[in-house]
């Protein structure tokens, strides 16, 4: 059973707290299936962009595990606004997570692309 997107962005912000992070919720979506962005600052001017990895990565038994894939990496802040603002207009329901690290650390569930 998938959680629902509230229930997922309320848990990873106690994560991150735990772990000494501070993030917020820059835009709510959707409560029950509203895909998630999360943006990673990294504090030094870069940051890094996180989205819903693509359908074709999941296999055929469900987990309820969400997955992610790194949209932008390492990038002026320019670049990852410029890319949520295109996703928003595709989908008005999505959430916006951001987190701040400067050690880069995303806590989420990243698949490995080739």
């Amino acid at each position: 059973m998938r959680l629902t997107s509230k229930f997922w962005v309320d848990a990873y912000l106690r994560k991150l707290a735990v772990e000494g992070n501070y993030a917020c919720v820059v835009k709510s979506g959707a409560e029950s299936a509203g895909a998630i962005f999360v943006v990673l600052n990294h504090m030094d001017g870069r940051f890094s962009l996180y989205g819903p990895a693509p359908q074709a990565c999941f296999s055929g038994e469900e987990t309820g595990e969400r997955l992610f894939h790194n949209l932008v990496f390492g990038q002026p802040e320019e670049l990852v606004l410029e890319k949520l603002d295109s996703e928003k207009k595709f989908d008005p329901d999505l959430w916006i997570v951001e987190n701040e690290d400067r050690q880069g650390r995303s806590f989420l569930n990243i698949i490995k692309e080739d």
